[in-house]
């Protein structure tokens, strides 16, 4: 933990968080929303509505059972979503019920390969490298970089073990002996707003913002392709 091989498999039930759009949490949301100290539907209209318009071809790694994806597609009616997983999403996401609107790729690995360069208007992930280490995470914003339009936005929620000591570990359903083994042997790897910047910035990206300041526990970086 957390190698690629590990990653493939830790997440195969495919994660669920809920309607992240309801006014009111069900009870999926409702849990997740108290570990990590801050609403979902806050989340989105802060971090991914402002940077999506409706004819916008977005990039979305990791949607799990599509929380995200359901709610990116609402405001992108015009546009084309691409998600990118270890599993293989449609069995949850239903692509065919959207009329070429959602693709789906199952990969191997993290290049980005399967995608081709400057098509993306907005590139997100939420739940997703807070369970990668710093040189994965390096390697995912260096292959995303150029699949991203020139202009183009991210936002990235990530792990940060400052927040996380602020708000609680036991609050935030992190184990307290993480503190004492290496990153390869957890699945919340250390990591923290300067960072999170630094390797942002080493993998060609402008960081707009470190952390957004929405949830109490993660932060969430907001970056621009120049």
């Amino acid at each position: 933990m957390p190698t690629l091989d590990w990653l493939q498999k830790e997440f195969n039930y495919g994660y669920d968080s809920g309607n992240v759009l309801s006014l009111f949490p069900d009870p999926t949301r409702r849990q997740e929303e108290k570990i990590i100290g801050g609403s979902y539907r806050k989340v989105f209209y802060k971090a991914a509505f402002p940077h999506i318009k409706a004819n916008f071809k977005v990039l979305e790694l990791g949607p799990g059972k599509g929380s995200w994806t359901r709610a990116i597609l609402k405001y992108i009616p015009q546009g084309q979503l691409h998600v990118v997983d270890f599993q293989k999403v449609e069995q949850w996401l239903n692509p065919d019920q959207y009329n070429g609107r959602l693709v789906c790729h199952m990969v191997t690995d993290n290049s980005f390969s399967c995608l081709e360069d400057d098509s993306f208007d907005f590139f997100w992930s939420f739940g997703v490298l807070c369970h990668n280490n710093i040189e994965q995470i390096e390697m995912i914003l260096r292959n995303a970089l150029s699949k991203v339009k020139p202009g183009g936005m991210a936002a990235h929620q990530y792990s940060d073990w400052n927040k996380l000591e602020a708000f609680g570990w036991v609050k935030g359903s992190v184990p307290l002996e993480f503190k004492n083994l290496p990153d390869d042997k957890i699945w919340w790897p250390r990591n923290n707003q300067e960072t999170m910047a630094t390797v942002a910035k080493k993998a060609g990206w402008t960081v707009i913002k470190p952390d957004l300041g929405i949830v109490q526990r993660d932060s969430i970086i907001l970056l621009r392709r120049d």
